[in-house]
């Protein structure tokens, strides 16, 4: 129970007094806030950011008007000693903004571009705060907190240090508290600047059975673009990463090399904007990596988070060897699913048979599995499909379920016998496709990929399913959790994906077209998230025709993946070669066959 405070005639004020200190009150107020203003002015202006690894540094600084320049990029900075020499004031005059917006005074590359609820399309962003985590010894996050100023509207930059693999992770974290979405039409995972006389990049590419060829070149003044709109299979012609030599080229012991590499399985865009300054400052090189911006705005509804890629790059002094040794070491402890697992050698059946197998023929070759000594028998394509047999690739995908003349008794019999064999087993898959003969079309033809009043478009006579589509997505984790939980004994999946993206449109997604190229991969990322916390022993190949997800995004979850399907031991020798500047050799499935290069041109129309 509640009791009023008595009133005491003397203590009553008159009106005249209450008003003033109503004024003394609104005037503390005033007085508090302007106090505040100021410690967060005198704090937050001069101030350093540094985000180092044990032979690297990124340096920030808060300037005057409480906008964040990059002020250092390289070796090892000191911050007793150096902090003086690194005055943002002394770099090019075209701007080193850490991550420019678009629609203001910067008139070159921003690193975001939005509409606002209320149809401004302009961006500027103020620090804020950083904050740092440390989540070990080696491992430390720094959170840099940005706000548009007249907006509630929020970016925060994050850096992930890898002190002794000396290798920073940077993404961008973009949410608001605004009436209604805000259209992303741009947002870049990173926002590097490099500054030197000349710059020479280092690009690979490349195409079916000839893929991570590389060659470098001198940029020009300019912007010089690597993108891929392919959707699925987006690695088939370009490869989301690449090395920047300044100055000079670098050889593979001497030079300054910057590698980045971006985590993303569906379109991305590496921009590169060669800026001429003077000739004493030479050019500004600002690295802009992240998802594509084609067909690809995206409507962020009020406080919901978007997390961009994550991009990974590494400073080498050494050239480009010790680049990839940085990269290789980040990789197989932190990269890819079990890094430092003991990999298997397996036996694949589809050179020996093709479609062109049964029980009994399988069970055979597990004899010869055996006695050539490798550990694990892989089944590939053609083993399911009833109602549809998949006799080729005309038909079945989408129906997983044992072909019952093929496998009479079924998966887990083939499991058991290859247990009898000390040889494990693992089985190919492709999820996230389907054959217009199959029932699952059949049933679901709305779960496709394909637009209204247009022919539908084949390729390798399938369709992509659509993966925007929560039930599509359940679908697809359904297909490999029951094939695991039905056969416990399945110790290797192959997860293919044969074609890319054509005549896309998404059922589930109806008006909201613009999100479908970003919503499929965050589907897949779900999907495989799935997957991993269910059955985390699980060895996994991340195969696409070949090397068409050749990307740390996807490997996140996988432990290894399939470079090509070119089997000639020399054309393998130098694709490969082109990966391991990136990617450890631990990671690359690899075999090859007598009849080469030719052998691998006259079977694509299968899997390999």
């Amino acid at each position: 129970m509640q009791h009023a405070t008595p009133m005491v005639p003397g203590n009553k004020q008159s009106p005249t007094k209450k008003l003033k200190t109503k004024m003394d009150n609104f005037l503390t107020k005033i007085l508090i806030c302007f106090v505040s203003c100021i410690c967060f002015f005198s704090n937050s202006q001069g101030q350093t950011i540094v985000i180092g690894t044990n032979n690297t540094s990124l340096v920030f600084k808060v300037d005057q008007n409480r906008q964040l320049q990059q002020a250092w990029f390289g070796s090892k900075f000191d911050a007793a000693k150096d902090d003086d020499s690194l005055d943002y004031k002394t770099l090019p005059s075209i701007g080193n903004l850490a991550f420019p917006g678009g629609g203001m005074s910067y008139v070159f590359e921003p690193a975001i571009q939005v509409t606002h609820a209320d149809g401004n399309p302009s961006l500027q962003l103020n620090f804020v705060e950083s904050t740092v985590e440390k989540e070990n010894d080696d491992v430390s996050v720094t959170h840099i907190k940005l706000k548009a100023p007249v907006y509630t509207f929020y970016v925060t930059l994050n850096f992930k240090s890898y002190q002794k693999e000396n290798v920073i992770e940077e993404w961008a974290t973009i949410q608001h508290e605004e009436k209604s979405s805000v259209t992303l039409q741009r947002y870049a995972s990173s926002f590097i600047s490099l500054h030197n006389k000349n710059f020479y990049l280092t690009h690979f590419y490349g195409n079916w059975a000839s893929e991570m060829q590389f060659e470098e070149t001198q940029l020009p003044e300019g912007i010089y673009n690597i993108q891929s709109k392919l959707g699925t299979r987006a690695t088939n012609y370009e490869v989301p990463s690449f090395m920047i030599s300044p100055n000079k080229p670098a050889d593979e012991n001497e030079g300054n090399v910057f590698a980045g590499s971006l985590a993303w399985s569906g379109n991305f865009n590496l921009q590169f904007e060669n800026l001429r300054s003077n000739g004493h400052a030479g050019n500004s090189l600002k690295i802009i990596p992240g998802i594509n911006a084609y067909a690809s705005s995206y409507s962020l509804k009020p406080k919901e988070i978007f997390n961009t890629p994550h991009f990974i790059f590494t400073w080498s002094t050494n050239g480009k060897g010790q680049a990839s040794r940085n990269l290789h070491e980040w990789a197989l402890n932190y990269g890819v699913w079990s890094g430092h697992q003991k990999r298997q050698t397996l036996l694949n059946n589809w050179e020996a048979t093709y479609f062109n197998f049964n029980q009994d023929t399988l069970v055979k070759l597990f004899d010869g599995a055996k006695k050539i000594g490798v550990d694990l028998f892989l089944l590939d394509d053609g083993w399911f499909g009833n109602k549809h047999p998949r006799h080729s690739d005309t038909a079945g995908l989408g129906d997983w379920q044992a072909n019952k003349k093929i496998l009479p008794d079924g998966v887990e019999y083939l499991v058991k016998q290859a247990e009898k064999k000390d040889v494990h087993f693992g089985i190919w898959v492709e999820p996230e496709m389907v054959n217009p003969k199959s029932d699952l079309y059949e049933q679901h033809p709305d779960w496709v990929l394909k637009l209204p009043n247009r022919p539908i478009d084949l390729s390798r006579n399938q369709l992509v399913l659509d993966l925007a589509n929560p039930k599509v997505q359940d679908f697809v984790y359904g297909v490999l959790h029951n094939l695991l939980t039905d056969n416990p004994g399945i110790a290797y999946i192959k997860w293919d994906c044969n074609r890319f993206m054509t005549n896309t449109y998404s059922n589930y997604l109806g008006n909201n077209q613009q999100a479908l190229f970003v919503d499929y991969t965050k589907g897949l990322y779900n999907v495989m998230e799935r997957i991993r916390k269910k059955f985390p022993a699980l060895e996994m190949m991340l195969c696409s025709g070949g090397g068409g997800r050749a990307e740390y995004g996807a490997l996140h979850y996988f432990n290894e993946f399939w470079p090509s399907d070119n089997k000639d031991a020399v054309g393998r020798l130098f694709i490969q070669w082109g990966y391991s500047y990136f990617f450890p050799a631990a990671t690359m499935c690899d075999h090859v066959t007598s009849g080469g290069k030719d052998a691998a041109c006259r079977c694509r129309a299968g899997s390999s």
